[in-house]
């Protein structure tokens, strides 16, 4: 049994997101929420949040029992860019460059095996 939480648009980069996606990987939810709580990155309550819902929609949708549940899959997706049109980081010799904010979509698979 597999279920699947998406969380889409999540304004932090996909870079900062992967560091954290790294330490939580083949873990069980309970530890990796565990680890979440105490990671000092701002990818880490994102993160939590898709990983809470994905055992939610386990325990409710397939009645799994929600101590048992690993994590299978988590993938960080690049999410749209803002690029501002009139706000600018100076750069070298007099120039300037856009400011791009960057985005993720969390993809979190839960399984009840360990495989």
């Amino acid at each position: 049994m597999e279920a699947k939480a998406i969380g889409k648009h999540v304004r932090v980069t996909p870079r900062k997101l992967r560091l954290v996606a790294g330490q939580i990987k083949k873990n069980g939810v309970s530890e990796a929420l565990t680890k979440l709580k105490f990671i000092n990155k701002s990818a880490a309550p994102h993160i939590a949040k898709v990983v809470k819902s994905a055992a939610a929609n386990a325990t409710k949708n397939f009645g799994a029992d929600a101590d048992a549940l690993f994590i299978k899959e988590i993938r960080i997706d690049h999410g749209p860019t803002l690029k501002y049109a009139k706000r600018f980081i100076p750069r070298a010799q007099g120039r300037a460059s856009g400011i791009k904010k960057r985005s993720a979509h969390i993809v979190v698979v839960v399984s009840d095996s360990k495989k």
